[in-house]
């Protein structure tokens, strides 16, 4: 009688939004091991996934498993990255595939690259010598071996001319690096002089980093304070240890004067990770991570999943930046995960703000986090004086939108030879446009939104789902024709009104869709620093980091937008909007004035920004969350259903509230249609689950959907700890 030799056996985890793991049999011809990308048979299709644990409890039939197919010629994906993906996985309550996706969004990446041909001069001339040819030789002679694209580029040829040359002995080929070198930055290259503040903070910190251990550190400092200046100090330590260190920013694509510093501090650019890199460099930094040849990464949210595997320190910069939230796909907040990586990979984690989230100000309090300050400007600039415009008091006018106070104040700092900036946190012309005859509004096919105009663009544009048309002749209600007014400023109209009022005077305009690109950021933030633009006005793009020298004046010309809804943390969010917008004004020996219009003058908020007392804001805000069980003090969880069909999805929502779980500690609010009731087409319901902070709510809401079929037509979304509440 003879014995199944069983196999040695491997669960795959697939980059796959279904399904989880999948045993299958390692053959003895591959030296499988966890972590290993591979290739397996999936169906009829072949896929790519990571070995992710032994499988030596499989239960499955010898004659039904399917075998590895082949190891990919890549680096294995570290450890801590495995058990990093699980925690989100879990936390989040996503599939695991889904987070695994992530971590692999460059599949090119898992393969080398084809080795580069180039070319150099031998110094034989052709028989026949013509102006393409010459061009070419003169060229490969200053600038040693290239490829034959870059020759042909730059010598204006086509590459025929240099495989010519090549053919008649002038050139020989020459085989070049797969991709371009990753440059190393040097730790010692230009250290910058620190204030006696910034000396302690950044002395702590790099104490951090050599230990070698978990500790969290929030460096809370005045705009202008020098908090980049300090953690590129704990960034010096990390490398002089030989260790890798990521920098999260928001909104990467506006950072060319961040670039800038690190640049003048290391002696060369970080390696970049963020949405408007090209295929080519994402593959080959991604690659560079894993290979532990990238010592530095600055990026977005995403590249917290990047695989690194000798992490030894986070910054995550501007924390209390609602941008680290992702909401589509898998919901997670970059700044809490950063800390559970340290956590993981037993290394120190920085959170630096000006106007630090009331979470991190709490875990500070409880002694969780370690508080370092920075309570003045660098170099001895101070901080700006703030006034409010009480607008009942001086109304602009009829569709007018800068007040006879702000208007002197511009005269006077243009007529000094100083640069103003206009605040209005609203893209495009105006935010609602309407029938002057019927007062039909135009909205957004897809969407409960309005339509925005964009009167450059000569478009309408939906900011939710990006649905763009063109203005109509005639109102669709009435028949009116050339009936439609523009209702409120946005930038466009905000700019049309300066041009009006300060004929002749250079204004540009600064917001997500003027300024696209790093290219284009730092194209702008050149021409502010030349002096090139009077009047800057933008949106919340302005306020993220940026240092105009000879900026001493800033308007804001709505204060109270963004106080109104019924958003958790619109005071919050409103009062750090607000922080960092006045930062921006005399960061440099010059003073610095800032004039807030507002209709609440004596909003808690407003008052603080006047009186620039953070400390008896963020305690007002805690006591009023703390009394309604809010996060920090309780936690959430939003559960979001969307359908095409508005009934089905109606209908399933009372179906699941009539078995929403209840308990002393648990509240369940909801169904409700969404603020945004409908977006892309579907239609929204929301549940909000609201418990004690000592309640896992993970559990609460596994056991609530637990055995509950989803229909096909309704897509369910669980949001942990959410922070878009629309």
């Amino acid at each position: 009688m003879s014995s199944t030799i069983k196999h040695r056996r491997v669960r795959v985890l697939l980059p796959l939004a279904a399904g989880d793991m999948y045993d299958y049999r390692a053959p003895d011809s591959l030296d499988v091991e966890i972590g290993h990308f591979v290739t397996v048979p999936l169906g009829k299709r072949e896929v790519t996934g990571v070995v992710w644990e032994e499988a030596a409890d499989s239960d499955l039939a010898e004659d039904r498993m399917k075998d590895v197919l082949s190891l990919l010629p890549c680096a294995k994906l570290p450890s801590d990255s495995i058990k990093f993906i699980d925690w989100v996985a879990q936390y989040t309550m996503q599939r695991r595939g889904r987070v695994l996706r992530m971590a692999m969004s460059v599949p090119d990446a898992l393969y080398p690259k084809t080795p580069r041909v180039g070319y150099r001069y031998t110094g034989a001339l052709p028989e026949k010598m013509t102006a393409a040819r010459k061009r070419v030789l003169d060229l490969i002679e200053e600038g040693g071996v290239q490829t034959a694209a870059d020759l042909a580029a730059i010598a204006g040829v086509s590459t025929s001319v240099v495989k010519g040359l090549a053919d008649k002995g002038a050139l020989e080929a020459v085989d070049l690096p797969a991709e371009k070198p990753i440059d190393r930055p040097d730790w010692q290259y230009a250290r910058f002089d620190l204030s006696d503040d910034q000396q302690v903070a950044a002395k702590s910190l790099a104490s951090d980093v050599a230990r070698q251990s978990f500790s969290v550190s929030l460096l809370d400092g005045v705009t202008g304070s020098g908090k980049t200046e300090v953690y590129f100090e704990a960034i010096a330590a990390c490398l002089k240890e030989g260790r890798q260190a990521l920098v999260l920013l928001p909104e990467i694509a506006l950072t060319a004067q961040w670039l800038s510093r690190f640049e003048a501090r290391f002696g060369v650019r970080p390696v970049e990770w963020h949405s408007d890199l090209g295929q080519a460099e994402r593959r080959r930094n991604w690659r560079a991570v894993i290979e532990g040849r990238a010592d530095i990464v600055v990026g977005a949210r995403s590249a917290l999943f990047l695989p690194f595997d000798n992490l030894g320190l986070i910054v995550v910069d501007e924390e209390h930046e609602t941008s680290f939230k992702q909401d589509e796909g898998v919901p997670y907040n970059a700044r809490d995960m950063a800390v559970v990586r340290g956590k993981i990979g037993d290394f120190p984690v920085v959170l630096a703000s000006a106007t630090p989230s009331l979470e991190s100000l709490m875990n500070a309090k409880a002694g969780k986090y370690k508080h370092l300050k920075l309570p003045s400007r660098y170099g001895g600039a101070l901080l700006p004086n703030v006034d409010i415009i009480d607008l009942r008091q001086h109304r602009p006018g009829s569709q007018r939108w800068i007040s006879d106070p702000l208007r002197l104040a511009i005269e006077a700092t243009l007529a000094e030879g100083q640069q103003v900036m206009l605040f209005l946190n609203r893209r495009g012309y105006a935010p609602l446009t309407l029938c002057d005859s019927c007062g039909h509004r135009l909205q957004c096919p897809n969407c409960s939104a309005w339509l925005v105009e964009h009167r450059l663009a000569n478009r309408l544009q939906c900011h939710h789902c990006g649905y763009t048309a063109v203005s109509p002749k005639s109102c669709v209600e009435c028949g009116a024709e050339d009936s439609f007014k523009a209702c409120g400023p946005g930038i466009e109209r905000l700019s049309e009104e300066a041009e009006m009022l300060f004929p002749g005077r250079r204004i540009a305009m600064m917001a997500s869709d003027t300024v696209a690109s790093p290219r284009a950021a730092a194209e702008f933030v050149a021409a502010m620093e030349r002096g090139e633009i009077d009047i800057l006005i933008g949106t919340q793009i302005v306020a993220k980091g940026y240092h105009f020298p000879n900026l001493t004046l800033v308007g804001i010309i709505d204060a109270d937008l963004g106080l109104a809804g019924g958003d958790l943390r619109a005071a919050e969010r409103t009062y750090q909007l607000l922080s960092q917008v006045t930062g921006r004004a005399g960061r440099e020996s010059s003073p610095g004035k800032v004039f807030l219009q507002s209709y609440l003058p004596e909003h808690p908020v407003i008052e603080a920004i006047v009186r620039q007392q953070s400390d008896d804001f963020f305690a007002l805000e805690a006591a009023g969350r703390e009394s309604a069980g809010m996060p920090p003090f309780g936690r959430l969880a939003a559960l979001v259903l969307s359908s095409p069909k508005a009934e089905s999805v109606a209908r399933f929502a009372r179906d699941l509230a009539r078995c929403a779980p209840m308990g002393r500690k648990i509240t369940v609010l909801g169904p409700a249609p969404a603020p945004l009731s409908m977006i892309r087409g579907r239609h929204r319901y929301r549940f909000l689950v609201k418990c004690e902070k000592d309640v896992n709510i993970q559990s609460v809401v596994a056991k609530w959907l637990k055995g509950r079929k989803v229909p096909a037509d309704i897509r369910l979304q669980i949001d942990i700890d959410p922070y878009n509440f629309m």
